[in-house]
């Protein structure tokens, strides 16, 4: 049971690959329509504006790599304190099923209050697994300590 967690990470995991390799094929795409020359890439702002007509992968993927990051804190977390309970499990799957519509809708759909709304969603799916985890910690914590107390009063 508490390597459920692992499947929601592995498939996020996927999602980072899968907008990888499709920022990859828009840029490899856009280069081979468009023959970059000397100038395009003098500056950061010159290869900004070259690869302006595919940023959405690119922003998507520089987007997995933000709050994403407090999912992939908190998963080793959650195996380590045997915190990896059923409500982790589903929260985890809800926060990388939003991601992939969040994803979805920024490279494809473009609709910029609809993505603004499921990554909203996302975050209080992931702020729902910190807030659930912070409790089950002081919960055990309290436990362990009336635990000792009581073995230190048996002595």
């Amino acid at each position: 049971m508490p390597f459920a967690i692992l499947w929601p990470t592995f498939t996020l995991v996927a999602l980072i690959v899968i907008v990888w390799f499709w920022l990859f094929a828009a840029r490899i795409g856009h280069i081979k329509r468009n023959p970059p020359t000397a100038e395009t890439f003098a500056t950061g702002e010159t290869a900004l504006r070259y690869f302006q007509p595919v940023e959405m992968p690119a922003n998507n993927f520089s987007n997995l790599f933000e709050m994403p990051v407090l999912y992939f804190a908190i998963v080793p977390l959650l195996l380590i304190t045997h915190q990896a309970n059923m409500v982790q499990v589903a929260l985890a799957w809800t926060y990388v099923a939003l991601r992939f519509v969040h994803s979805f809708i920024h490279i494809v759909v473009r609709r910029v209050q609809l993505r603004a709304m499921v990554y909203w969603l996302s975050c209080a799916a992931l702020m729902a697994m910190w807030l659930g985890f912070a409790i089950d910690i002081a919960g055990a914590s309290a436990h362990y300590q009336e635990a000792m107390a009581n073995i230190a009063m048996a002595r």
